[in-house]
C-alpha cells in the first residue's frame, strides 16, 4: 500500500470496493476526477482462488477476504449469530458472487397495465435505467441469452457458449414442459484458461466484479488510488456536509478529506456507518432525520431445489447456465428461476444443514455441526447427479425490518427481521407454482422453512422524492447531507425478483453521470 497524505483533498472517496464502489469510483477516475478507495479488508493476492470459508478466527478470515464478525440476527424474536455470505477485501463481496448479471423487469421499477407496483414505483423508470443496464452489461462483459419472455429490447449480451450435454438435456425437457429456459445472463470474459470461479474468487481476470471490472481499471487510469485494510469508523459532519472521514489503518486513526463521499459498503454496513456516526448535530445518526436509515430491509427468499436431468454426462459438473421467467411474468410477486452452479455434493450440504444449524434455536448447543456429516453422507447419494435450482422471490420493505446499531459493541453488524403474513403467503404460493411448472421432473426441495438469502441484503437507505419517507434523493444523494452519495443495494425501495448486482452497477454508473453534471463545490 503506497502511503497516501491524509491532507489532500481528494475529488471523491468511495467506502467499499465492491460491484457499487468499484464501478462508481472507475466511471468518476475516467471522467479525469481523483478518487480515493478505502476498503475494509486487505487487499490480497490476485491468485487467491478460495470460496466462503467457515473459519472462525476473524484474523483468518480477513486474509480470506472474508467480513470478520458473524452477522447477530434477531430473526421473529430468536436470536442467532452466523457467518453471513459477505465480504471483506478489494472487491467486496463481488469477488465471491456467482457472476449472475440479470436484469429486472419493468414492472420491477414501475406500475404496468397488467401489475401494480407495491410501494407505487421506484423514482427513476425502467426507460431511464435502460441505458444504463446497456453500458453496465458491456463493462462487466455480460453473455447469455434475451428471455423469451419479455417484451423489452435486450440488452447488448455477448454470445453465449454451446450448453454441455446435462445443459442441453435440461432444457430439452423444460421445453417440452412448456417452460422457456435461457443461457442465464453471466458476467464472465473466458480467457484463455478460464476455470468459471463462480462462487470463488478469481485468480485471473475472467470474472467481471466489482475489482476485475471496476477498481483494477480505476487505478491504471492514473486517477484512483487504494487503500486496503482501513476500516472506516465513522463520517464527520460539518453543517450539512461531510468534511471528512475516521479511518483506523494498522491501529491507528487516520482522517481523509474530499468534495464528495460515497457509500458502498454494502446495505447493511453503510447502514451501520451512518447510525455510528451519531453526533450532537444528529443524535439518530448522520442522514437520519426521516429516521428511516437501516429501515426497510430486505432479501430475497430461496426456494432450492433439486433437479434430476433426464440425460447427460455425469463429467459435466454443476451448471449455472439456465435461467426462466415464466413464474416471474406471471400474476403474483414471485421472481426468476436459476440454475445455482452447484451440485448436491456432500460438502456442499454438509455447509448447508451448518448453516441452517446456526441460524437455529440449536445452536447453542456446541459440537451438533459435526453430527451433520452422517446425513449429509447420505443425502449425497440419494441425490446422484441433481443440479441444483433456486426460486428467488422478491422481498418487500417493511420499516421494522432493519440493521441495528449498539454503542455497546460499535463494530457489531446486528439486523432484525421478521417474516410477513404476506410474504409467507406468497412463499406457499412460490412453491406450489413450481411445483405444477416441473411437473414431469424429478425433483424435491431441500427447504422446509423460509430462507431468506444473506447475501442479497438491499433497502436500508431507499431512495425517494419524499424527505420524510426515504433517506437518498432520485439522484442517491443523501437528502439531509449535500456531498453524500450512495451506491450499494442500500439504494433499492424494492428488492425486485432478480440478482441485484446488475442493478447496482446500472444505478452506479447513472450517479457518476449525474454528479460529472454538478460542479465540484
Amino acid at each position: 500500500m503506497t502511503h497516501i497524505a491524509g491532507d489532500t483533498l481528494w475529488d471523491a472517496i468511495v467506502i467499499g470496493t465492491g460491484i457499487g464502489g468499484g464501478t462508481v469510483g472507475r466511471a468518476l477516475a475516467e471522467a479525469g476526477q481523483k478518487v480515493l478507495f478505502l476498503e475494509r479488508g486487505p487487499a490480497g493476492f490476485r491468485s487467491e482462488a478460495n470460496g466462503l470459508s467457515e473459519a472462525f478466527l476473524p484474523e483468518a478470515r480477513l486474509a480470506r477476504g472474508l467480513w470478520p464478525e458473524p452477522l447477530h440476527l434477531r430473526l421473529n424474536g430468536a436470536e442467532s449469530a452466523f457467518y453471513a455470505p459477505l465480504g471483506a477485501g478489494v472487491g467486496g463481496s463481488s469477488v465471491f458472487y456467482a457472476a449472475t448479471l440479470e436484469r429486472p423487469e419493468r414492472h420491477d421499477l414501475e406500475p404496468t397495465e397488467e401489475r401494480p407496483h407495491p410501494t407505487g414505483g421506484w423514482p427513476v423508470s425502467f426507460d431511464a435505467m435502460a441505458p444504463y443496464f446497456n453500458r453496465a452489461a458491456e463493462w462487466f462483459r455480460v453473455y447469455g441469452e434475451a428471455d423469451p419472455l419479455s417484451s423489452e429490447q435486450p440488452m447488448p449480451l455477448r454470445p453465449a457458449p454451446e450448453p454441455n450435454r446435462t445443459e442441453a438435456s435440461l432444457m430439452r425437457s423444460l421445453s417440452s414442459a412448456g417452460l422457456h429456459p435461457y443461457h442465464a445472463h453471466t458476467a464472465l470474459e473466458r480467457v484463455p484458461g478460464c476455470q468459471k470461479c463462480l462462487g470463488t474468487k478469481c485468480p485471473k481476470s475472467c470474472k467481471m466484479d466489482g475489482r476485475s471490472a471496476g477498481v483494477e481499471p480505476a487505478l491504471r487510469s492514473g486517477n484512483a488510488a487504494l487503500i486496503h485494510s482501513a476500516q472506516v469508523t465513522r463520517l464527520i459532519a460539518s453543517g450539512n456536509q461531510i468534511s471528512e472521514v475516521h479511518t483506523r489503518i494498522d491501529g491507528q486513526v487516520q482522517h481523509f478529506r474530499a468534495k464528495r463521499f460515497i457509500l458502498a459498503g454494502g446495505a447493511l454496513g453503510s447502514a451501520h456507518l451512518l447510525l455510528a456516526s451519531a453526533c450532537e448535530a444528529a443524535p439518530n445518526g448522520i442522514a437520519n432525520c426521516s429516521d428511516q436509515v437501516g429501515r426497510n430491509l430486505m432479501f430475497h427468499l430461496n426456494e432450492i431445489f433439486a433437479l434430476w436431468p433426464r440425460d447427460g454426462d455425469p463429467e459435466d459438473g454443476a451448471t449455472k447456465a439456465i435461467s426462466l421467467r415464466d413464474l416471474y411474468h406471471g400474476d403474483d410477486r414471485f421472481g426468476t428461476i436459476q440454475s445455482m452452479g452447484i451440485r448436491a455434493s456432500y460438502g456442499e450440504i454438509v455447509f448447508y444443514l451448518n448453516q441452517m444449524l446456526a441460524r437455529s434455536r440449536l445452536n447453542r448447543w456446541p459440537g451438533l455441526h459435526h453430527l451433520t456429516r452422517l446425513p449429509a453422507a447420505i443425502a449425497a447419494r440419494l441425490f446422484g447427479q441433481a443440479q441444483l435450482f433456486v426460486g428467488l422471490m422478491e422481498d418487500l420493505p417493511y420499516t421494522h425490518n432493519r440493521v441495528l446499531f449498539d454503542p455497546v459493541h460499535p463494530e457489531r453488524l446486528s439486523v432484525t427481521y421478521e417474516f410477513s403474513p404476506e410474504l409467507l403467503h406468497r412463499r406457499r404460493a412460490f412453491r406450489s407454482a413450481i411445483r405444477k411448472a416441473f411437473r414431469g421432473h424429478r425433483r424435491l426441495f431441500l427447504g422446509v422453512t423460509p430462507e431468506l438469502n444473506y447475501g442479497h441484503p438491499c433497502g436500508t437507505l431507499r431512495f425517494g422524492t419524499d424527505p420524510a419517507a426515504s433517506v437518498l434523493r432520485p439522484d442517491c444523494r443523501t437528502h439531509d447531507v449535500v456531498n453524500l452519495w450512495v451506491t450499494d443495494s442500500s439504494f433499492m425501495p424494492t428488492s425486485m425478483g432478480v440478482n441485484p448486482s446488475l442493478t447496482i452497477a446500472a444505478n452506479a454508473l447513472r450517479v457518476a453521470d449525474l454528479m460529472q453534471k454538478e460542479p465540484l463545490s
